[in-house]
């Protein structure tokens, strides 16, 4: 143990480490996303190709999943559905989130009257839920993903601009950020140099947290028939579809639809709140230097 870690009290076994639960969230997620990027490559099945005389046949060779109602693939299906169910997430996430820290890091710098608009913007914004907007937003630009995808984006700024503006709020009355300003540092170097590279932990985490909700609220927006749009591959469109074959007896289709949303929302809530647990783990070497050279 070092001289400074012994001076903090802090171990150096077991800090700042996912677990075995965060491993396990992380091996799913990077397997989910191998198999959405290679897996539709592999297989020689058309996912949107009806052959209604293997209506619900049962798995065989080359389809190991069976077919659905209308006689499709569904291994292929769910393969091609990975796409659209870890893209669109992915682009709520990312707009979102470089929205909402740059509104938030701009009122948390400011202060002022900027923070005060700010902050009765997103109160107003908190009165819209995202699922809500999204369908609001299909119905009058029209279904699909595109509408789904900036509708929740703008559903989540908010979420993202508090937190986010939380926590820069405590950055910026550090004392690194004054020893910054007195030695003549403009207020756009120290953001970009020093405060967003403090920020990006907690951003990190966030991103990974709502990824997962960004996933179930495009499953339950295609689910009613206002994201994607069948025939196209969709692990929402998948449930709502596999609904008669329930009924039927035949509950495949949603059952491995709804499983592999639900493993991949649990995984990356997991992944979220470990990479919290992190951040919030003290390193002796950010306190050495926001005290010493930085």
């Amino acid at each position: 143990m070092t001289a400074t870690t012994a001076a903090y009290g802090i171990p150096r076994v077991g800090r700042g480490r996912l677990g075995p639960l965060g491993v396990a969230a992380a091996t799913v997620i990077v397997a989910a996303v191998v198999l959405a990027a290679v897996g539709p490559a592999l297989s020689s099945t058309d996912p949107n190709a009806s052959d209604f005389a293997h209506a619900y046949a049962a798995p065989g060779p080359g389809h190991p999943l069976g077919y659905d109602g209308q006689g499709r693939d569904l291994l292929a299906r769910l393969l091609t559905g990975a796409r659209t169910s870890l893209l669109g997430p992915l682009w709520v996430v990312a707009l979102s989130m470089t929205a909402g820290a740059a509104i938030a890091i701009a009122a948390a710098w400011f202060g002022g009257w900027l923070d005060s608009v700010v902050s009765a913007v997103l109160e107003v914004m908190f009165a819209f839920p995202g699922v809500l907007l999204a369908m609001l937003v299909a119905a009058v630009f029209g279904p699909g993903l595109t509408s789904a995808v900036f509708a929740l984006a703008v559903a989540y700024v908010p979420y993202i601009a508090r937190l986010v503006r939380s926590a820069a709020l405590a950055e910026r009355r550090k004392p690194y950020i004054q020893a910054l300003e007195v030695q003549g540092a403009g207020a756009f170097a120290i953001c970009v140099r020093h405060l967003v590279p403090n920020l990006l932990p907690l951003i990190a985490a966030q991103a990974t947290l709502f990824f997962g909700y960004a996933m179930v609220d495009l499953a339950i927006v295609s689910f009613f028939g206002l994201g994607v749009q069948p025939p196209e591959a969709d692990w929402g469109v998948m449930v709502a579809s596999g609904q008669s074959g329930v009924l039927q007896g035949y509950p495949a289709e949603s059952l491995l639809a709804g499983g592999c949303i639900v493993l991949l929302v649990v995984a990356f809530n997991v992944l979220g709140e470990r990479l919290s647990d992190v951040r919030r783990t003290p390193r002796p070497w950010r306190l050495v230097r926001r005290g010493g050279a930085a």
